[in-house]
């Protein structure tokens, strides 16, 4: 299968380019032990991220993935968390497999790169620049950078806008349900990778353009 030829491809971050879930479950284990409660380990961490550490730190404290902690809690605990998270946040995160041949594809194919992410900018800049991707994106749209974060819309547009693409010339590259919602809402072509944050759902219900292993598939497609 191949798509429309894009003029910009926009990248997410958590679960398409790194798998931050090591250092994410980390956090929130540490985070946990000092309120005295169980740690959770990485294989439940790692079903609850992608929707910002604000959500991660709720889900962490209510122990699932929907319900509400206690206020009290969470304002004791996420303070916590950012300043764990600050001094965590690329000690043991990498990037996938198959990045670094994707990205280097298509900056040969000189498309605009940017990445969209609803990770926080404090930790999504040093994130990128640790492991050596910053300066591949003309633009960074993190989740604080607008008042709204995906599945809105708007993070996809405001980066068209600043590349001066139409939504018909754009694709992201995703790997949740989210990156699908605001893709279409946006009208960009929309790509998910497989081995995402997904919440444990197939990405490929949510019925993005294709689902591909690895960003060193990107040539069959683009």
């Amino acid at each position: 299968m191949s798509l429309k030829k894009p003029k910009m491809v926009l990248i997410d971050v958590d679960g398409t380019l790194v798998d931050s879930v090591p250092d994410l479950a980390y956090c929130v284990d540490e985070m946990m032990r000092r309120l005295d409660r169980p740690a959770h380990g990485e294989a439940k961490v790692r079903n609850w991220v992608g929707n910002g550490v604000e959500r991660l730190v709720r889900r962490a404290l209510a122990g699932q993935l929907d319900g509400e902690p206690d206020e009290q809690d969470y304002a004791r605990a996420y303070p916590m968390f950012l300043e764990l998270y600050a001094e965590n946040t690329a000690k043991r995160s990498v990037l996938y497999p198959g990045v670094s041949e994707g990205l280097a594809y298509l900056e040969s194919r000189s498309y605009a790169l940017g990445c969209v992410t609803n990770k926080a900018a404090q930790f999504t800049i040093p994130l990128l620049k640790a492991l050596g991707i910053y300066d591949r994106f003309g633009i960074v749209v993190a989740g604080d950078t607008l008042p709204v974060k995906k599945p809105d819309p708007q993070p996809l547009l405001h980066a068209a806008r600043h590349f001066r693409v139409e939504a018909a010339d754009a694709l992201m590259l995703g790997d949740s349900k989210s990156d699908v919602k605001a893709a279409r809402a946006a009208g960009f072509q929309i790509i998910c990778m497989s081995y995402g944050y997904n919440h444990g759902e197939d990405i490929r219900h949510y019925e993005p353009d294709a689902v591909i292993d690895s960003m060193a598939e990107l040539p069959a497609l683009i």
